[in-house]
C-alpha cells in the first residue's frame, strides 16, 4: 500500500528531476489522502488544519506555486521536465502553460480553463503548476479519474480567489473526474508526449520503464 510518505518522496523526485536537467514524463499516485500546499501558500488560509490533525492527514509543501490540493486514491499525478534551451519559447510562462495544456487536452479531450486547469463537462479534473530554473522547466499536475471530491471539502478551505468558471461552487461541487481509467489516462498522455521526451513511468515509486530521448 502506498502512503503519504510516497507523496513526499515523489515531490522530492520532482526536485531531483529538475536538478538533473533530464527531460522526462513521470506518473505516480498515493492511496491515502494527503494535502499539498504550494510553495508560497499559507497553510492557515488554505487548509482545514483541525480536520487534517483529527484524521492524521499529512500536510506537505511542493516546490511550485498555486493553491493547496488534496491527493489520494483516484488522483493520478504527472510530472513533465523540459529543457528550456531546447524550447526557448517556453521561457514565456503563459505560452508554456498554454502549449503544454493544449497537448494534454488533445490527449484527454478536456477543456483548458484559466488560469491553469483542465475541465470535463464544466468541472475541474486537473490542476497544474510550474517551477523553473534558468535552463529547465518542471510542469506537474493532477489528473482526477475516480477521486472523492468530498475529501477536498473536508481538508481544504474555500479559496478566496476563484476562477470565473468556478461560479462560486464548493470544492465538492467544482471537482469532477475524467471518464477514463488511470491506465488509459497514462497511455493517452504517454502517446501525446513520447515522441519528444525520455519516458520514465513510475508505479509504486519505482521506475517501470525508460525509453531514450528523441
Amino acid at each position: 500500500m502506498r502512503s503519504s510518505n510516497n507523496a513526499a518522496e515523489n515531490l522530492a523526485l520532482d526536485e531531483l528531476s529538475l536538478d538533473q536537467q533530464r527531460e522526462c514524463l513521470r506518473f505516480w499516485e498515493c492511496s491515502q489522502p494527503v494535502v499539498v500546499v504550494g510553495r508560497g501558500g499559507r497553510i492557515e488560509e488554505q487548509v482545514c488544519v483541525e480536520a487534517c490533525a483529527a484524521d492524521g492527514i499529512d500536510i506537505l509543501r511542493r516546490s511550485s506555486g498555486g493553491g493547496a490540493v488534496v491527493l489520494g486514491r483516484g488522483c493520478l499525478n504527472y510530472s513533465l521536465v523540459f529543457s528550456l534551451e531546447r524550447r526557448p519559447r517556453w521561457r514565456n510562462v503563459r505560452q508554456s502553460v498554454r502549449e503544454i495544456l493544449s497537448r494534454m487536452t488533445d490527449a484527454l479531450g478536456a477543456e483548458i480553463c484559466d488560469p491553469s486547469d483542465l475541465a470535463w463537462q464544466g468541472k475541474k479534473v486537473s490542476g497544474n503548476s510550474q517551477r523553473r530554473t534558468a535552463s529547465v522547466l518542471l510542469h506537474h499536475g493532477t489528473l482526477l479519474y475516480d477521486f472523492d471530491p468530498e475529501l477536498a471539502s473536508r481538508y481544504l478551505l474555500e479559496p478566496k480567489r476563484q476562477p470565473e468558471y468556478r461560479s462560486g461552487r464548493t470544492h465538492a461541487q467544482f471537482l469532477g473526474n475524467l471518464p477514463f481509467s488511470a491506465q488509459e489516462i497514462q497511455n493517452r498522455v504517454v502517446q501525446a508526449w513520447e515522441p519528444q521526451l525520455c519516458l520514465l513511468t513510475i508505479t509504486n515509486s519505482k521506475p517501470a520503464g525508460v525509453c531514450p530521448a528523441v
